[in-house]
């Protein structure tokens, strides 16, 4: 994994970054709309991991904003394979970041709404300040988690908020299966060589660059070339045929969450749609 840099399992950490700007939308009438070139506005700082605030297509200004990370950057460690979070109190601070990477202020959660290691590596902290709060305070806005699937060759950005850098890269494709030491990730998104991510850059938001949406969430790359370790993830295809990328980053994909948010902004794993992992005894519909 990108590990976290405080209380992490695995081994030490590298230090370094590349940063680079969004690519620009041509001018012409028949264009797509300008995007703002992306940068490090709603990302966060964590103690040892990087994150963002974000948000859905339905989420009101009122809603209480949620915190994006990897289920590995949970300050009660690593969930264990099957294992599913949800609702547990939390009281952990966040370092909120404007768009050249200078510190705001901090926001705090109140609960750790999901966090699992299973299928995906994710987090979702609820916390205390709403949209509004925090647009009104700060002048930020959440970043809006995109609805659909990313696509394959797009450009994208990968925020780390820990270090306050920008990694510019494309989707280089996906992973059917993702193994790393005891867990499992499916469909995972695969960077091209470019997105050189290390360590504190756990959790960060990967933007596609056209459409200012977060597609992913960063979480892991192949340090040494082994195969299927902590630290050296492998790939498993449909078949079973197991491919080693030595120096290759990924994402875990974040369009999944959409259907899972309900009213008030609340993690409601029974709702339509819904496929994220469950705890056991938590149907979806």
């Amino acid at each position: 994994m990108n590990k976290p840099l405080v209380g992490a399992c695995f081994a030490a950490l590298l230090i370094g970054a590349t940063a680079a700007p969004a690519t620009a939308v041509g001018d012409q009438p028949s264009a797509k709309p300008k995007v703002k070139a992306v940068d490090l506005a709603g990302t966060v700082a964590l103690s040892n991991c990087s994150g963002s605030i974000v948000r859905v297509p339905d989420s009101k200004p009122d809603d209480p904003a949620l915190v994006l990370s990897n289920g590995h950057c949970l300050e009660n460690g690593f969930p264990a394979p099957g294992e599913v979070i949800v609702d547990q109190p939390s009281s952990r601070s966040f370092t909120l970041l404007d768009g050249a990477g200078g510190e705001l202020g901090s926001i705090k959660a109140s609960k750790i709404a999901y966090g699992t290691m299973t299928d995906t590596d994710m987090s979702l902290y609820q916390t205390t300040s709403t949209y509004s709060d925090i647009e009104s305070k700060y002048g930020i806005k959440a970043l809006e988690l995109n609805s659909a699937r990313p696509e394959q060759g797009r450009k994208i950005t990968v925020a780390s908020g820990y270090w306050k850098k920008l990694y510019k890269c494309s989707v280089d494709g996906f992973a059917y299966q993702l193994k790393e030491g005891n867990w499992t990730w499916k469909d995972s998104v695969r960077y091209t060589p470019d997105c050189k991510t290390i360590g504190g850059t756990s959790g960060s938001p990967v933007i596609d660059d056209e459409t200012g949406k977060v597609v992913a969430v960063n979480n892991t790359g192949n340090e040494s070339g082994e195969e299927c370790t902590d630290n050296n993830p492998c790939e498993v295809d449909e078949n079973g045929k197991v491919t080693v990328r030595e120096g290759i980053n990924y994402a875990q994909q974040t369009y999944w969450i959409v259907p899972c948010v309900g009213e008030g902004n609340k993690i409601d794993l029974s709702r339509e749609g819904c496929e994220l992992p469950k705890p056991s005894g938590v149907r979806g519909r």
